[in-house]
């Protein structure tokens, strides 16, 4: 379970953060997720609650945004945001040459602290 050592980094990033700005509890967190980056969302929630305990982030509340896979067709110029995980043709025209835009993404957005 890769998110296992997600969930870790993202409890060092925001601890790193949380005492650099000079706070000592972090209440919150919000990250923006892909739903082509391979990450599990439910697995992320369970790994960050198993871990963060004995860390400033303890206390804190994990929030997900998922983000939809978009692409722009190399052929048909179209731009798309599709449902599924991954995208194998344009859904306008059929064509098999176009550009991811989104869906990949695993951002720390930001967190409230005390």
């Amino acid at each position: 379970m890769h998110e296992l050592s997600i969930a870790q980094n993202i409890i060092d990033i925001i601890s790193e953060q949380c005492l650099k700005s000079g706070h000592t509890r972090i209440e919150a967190v919000n990250i923006r997720i892909g739903r082509a980056s391979g990450i599990m969302s439910d697995a992320l929630f369970f790994a960050f609650d198993a871990i963060k305990a004995e860390s400033i982030a303890e206390g804190a509340v994990l929030h997900i945004e998922e983000v939809p896979v978009s692409g722009r067709c190399n052929e048909c110029k179209s731009d798309f945001i599709v449902q599924e995980v991954y995208i194998l043709f344009c859904p306008h025209c059929g064509g098999g040459s176009f550009r991811m835009v989104s869906g990949k993404e695993m951002d720390i957005i930001d967190m409230e602290v005390s």
